[in-house]
Formats: C-alpha cells, structure tokens, sequence
C-alpha cells in the first residue's frame, strides 16, 4: 500500500501539476482523487501496523505523514519492515518442549 501511495504522489506532483500549470488539469483531477483516497486506506493499514508493532507514538505519526511526502512511504515502509523482520528473528520458535507446557494461569490437560 506504501508504494502504490508514493508512486500515485510522485506522479502526481511531478507530472500532473506541471500539466496543469500547462493548462491540463485533467491528470490532477484524476491522481489526486486516487492519491487521496488511497492515502486514507494507507492511513487505516500504516496505524493498524504500528500499534500490531508497538511502534511509539511518535514515530506512528512520522509514518501516517509519510504518505504526503513523495518517497516519504517509500521510506516509511522500508523502515516498518526492518522492525517487523526484526521482531520475527527475535521471537523464540515453539520446541517440541512447550508443546506440553502449560500457559500461566490455565489448568493442565489431561490425556
């Protein structure tokens, strides 16, 4: 979702407003109409994403701004997904050991 944004905002601002300052406003109306409600889906991903990764407040709202910048999601993506892989890496993998174990709190199965 982060790089169909970006590619509809760097289209926009680098080809649909120099045909409309040339007096073609036809790409504006039709980039910027995808631009943006593109943007509010992003808007909905990017959030659900941070709070998934306990991203800090701060930086969710670097991220969501990210879509209004050209190369700014790019950006913001490629830095989401070095937090995810490197949370995956750090997660313990299930051994045959825990399978049996028994989660605080609950009862043990009987066989």
């Amino acid at each position: 979702m982060a790089y169909v944004t970006a590619v509809l905002l760097i289209a926009l601002v680098f080809v649909g407003v120099p045909l409309q300052v040339a007096g073609h406003p036809g790409v504006v109306n039709i980039l910027g109409t995808l631009h943006g409600f593109l943007y509010l889906v992003y808007l909905f991903v990017a959030f659900e994403l941070t709070r998934k990764l306990h991203i800090p407040v701060g930086r969710t709202v670097l991220v969501l701004l990210a879509g209004t910048v050209p190369f700014g999601a790019i950006i913001a993506e490629r830095k989401l997904t070095s937090v995810y892989a490197r949370q995956v890496r750090q997660a313990r993998p299930v051994t045959g050991s825990d399978m049996g174990a028994e989660t605080p709190g609950t009862a043990p199965q009987e066989a």
